[in-house]
């Protein structure tokens, strides 16, 4: 009998019987007011007044109305550089012990994104939060008795001056609590090594050694992992070797386009759970089995806005107009995106982290990432946006029997002069069917967005479709050195990089 699970499972329990329900609006006026009453002393805080929006009668309109948008080079222009040259209470009091390196889907520079130990606790208090959350989806006891793979990046992390570098899994992978390393899995050991293709060889090597009971990481690259693991043991699929896989914890991106070929590398159904853990905080984390929605975190220390996301407000390179409506939580609708606005215990301030989301459940606060506000395509007027385009590649999968887990996009001129959308698309599908694929993919997204049907009886000339091997999108991550970890692939470029993309696949 899995005893120790039953207990842990029990003391789940208890803490769901004693919790009461809070609401999200509430929360998240109150974290508001939390965080303008900290950071008041800071240099952004007496930059923007934070004790004069603090003495207003609406608070949530006032700080709206003084402080504009940032991105993360607006942010570090003007306020985050004094944290490299030893200046305190910049954007948040003290200074941080980590600095979360993040290059996203765009470019090779690495951001540096303070984390602060106030964030490091919002991240854990929400972890906390996802565990208890393990209640409603019926697991059996001794599931908690079982080893979890947590993949990220490295946790051998860069010591500069005062605090730690690294990307935000090899973060908060350094700070797992003692009680929890029987548990955790590579081990530190394997989970220091930099090379990401050495960390996944070496966990290929030891895992017939362990019980793995939940696996946790960005969907493309766990996919890569067991495909690894499949390999070296010679199996048929991962539960052969980890019999008691049942939950996958994924995070980074959403999980919709990898889940029939992640289901392929599977001998029985798991249970996927969705999260949304970002550079800048831990941001929702799915609690019910009912839906893949997620719920956000709105009383751990994140202030959220939502700007409706609209071409009218959209800049070409996907930043916010000055005069974009920024909504709260009691003020958005369903069925709209929106892109997302944060300010954190970290010093981000009306942060525009960069991806879109729709809300799925208003009253609970769950929502759905929908896309990234740089991979919006409204050439000639197509208005396409990622969850579309997703979308698509779904339909093509059950039309075509395959599976396309990654694919890239660019909108520019053929060799005619006329505009065409070029598409890559990575699959195990033979070459043969790119045209037949290409009049799927035209035909899906005319039906689907009516600006995309409009752009095609206009501007829109058609739609270019190359099919290639998912293993070239993972070479050009790490040709780009930037495989592993938070790496997720763009899923629209700029015409220069999409020609270096090209010379790169031929």
């Amino acid at each position: 009998m899995a005893i120790l699970g039953s207990i842990i499972k029990g003391i789940i329990n208890l803490k769901d019987t004693f919790t009461s329900e809070t609401s999200p609006v509430e929360n998240q006026q109150n974290t508001l007011k939390l965080l303008l009453d900290t950071a008041k002393d800071t240099q952004f805080g007496k930059y923007y007044n934070f004790k004069s929006i603090l003495e207003s009668d609406d608070i949530e309109n006032s700080f709206a109305e003084l402080i504009p948008y940032f991105d993360y080079n607006k942010m570090n222009d003007d306020w985050w550089h004094k944290l490299h040259e030893d200046e305190h209470d910049v954007t948040w009091p003290g200074n941080p012990s980590y600095f979360a390196l993040s290059s996203g889907t765009t470019g090779k520079t690495s951001k540096r994104i303070p984390v602060t130990n106030d964030m490091i606790e919002a991240i854990r208090q929400s972890g906390i939060k996802q565990v208890f959350a393990l209640n409603n989806f019926d697991l059996p006891a001794d599931f908690f008795e079982k080893e979890i793979m947590m993949l990220g990046s490295s946790t051998d992390l860069d010591e500069k001056d005062d605090h730690l570098e690294g990307e935000i899994s090899g973060i908060s992978a350094s700070r797992i609590p003692s009680w929890f390393r029987s548990y955790y899995k590579p081990g530190e050991e394997i989970a220091k090594i930099d090379d990401w293709d050495d960390r996944v060889q070496r966990i290929a090597e030891r895992a017939k050694d362990w019980d793995i009971g939940a696996l946790s990481g960005i969907p493309s690259w766990i996919e890569l992992m067991l495909q690894k693991v499949i390999t070296y043991h010679k199996l048929d699929n991962i539960h052969d070797i980890w019999p008691n896989l049942q939950v996958y914890t994924s995070g980074g991106v959403a999980f919709g386009p990898y889940k029939k070929s992640f289901q392929a590398l599977l001998g029985k159904p798991v249970t996927v759970i969705d999260t949304y853990l970002a550079s800048e905080g831990y941001i929702a984390t799915q609690v019910r089995p009912e839906t893949d929605a997620m719920q956000l975190n709105t009383d751990t220390g994140i202030y959220f806005e939502f700007v409706p996301f609209k071409p009218e407000y959209i800049n070409e390179d996907g930043s916010l107009t000055n005069d974009a409506p920024a909504l709260t939580l009691n003020e958005v609708e369903l069925d709209q995106d929106y892109a997302l606005i944060i300010s954190t215990v970290s010093g981000a301030w009306r942060y525009l982290i960069g991806d879109t989301i729709e809300f799925t459940d208003i009253e609970r606060a769950e929502i759905k990432i929908t896309g990234r506000t740089k991979f919006f395509l409204n050439t000639v007027g197509s208005q396409l946006s990622v969850n579309k385009m997703d979308a698509a590649m779904r339909e093509l999968e059950e039309k075509f029997d395959t599976t396309i887990p990654e694919y890239t996009i660019c909108a520019k001129r053929g060799d005619d002069g006329e505009f065409y959308h070029f598409w890559y698309l990575g699959t195990e599908l033979d070459q043969k069917h790119q045209d037949a694929v290409a009049k799927a993919l035209d035909h899906s997204l005319q039906n689907a967005n009516k600006n995309y049907k409009v752009a095609r009886g206009k501007a829109l000339h058609g739609v270019v479709v190359h099919l290639i091997a998912p293993d070239k999108f993972y070479d050009w991550n790490a040709k780009n050195k930037k495989k592993g970890g938070q790496v997720k692939m763009e899923r629209v470029m700029g015409e220069d990089k999409f020609n270096d993309w090209e010379a790169f696949v031929s």
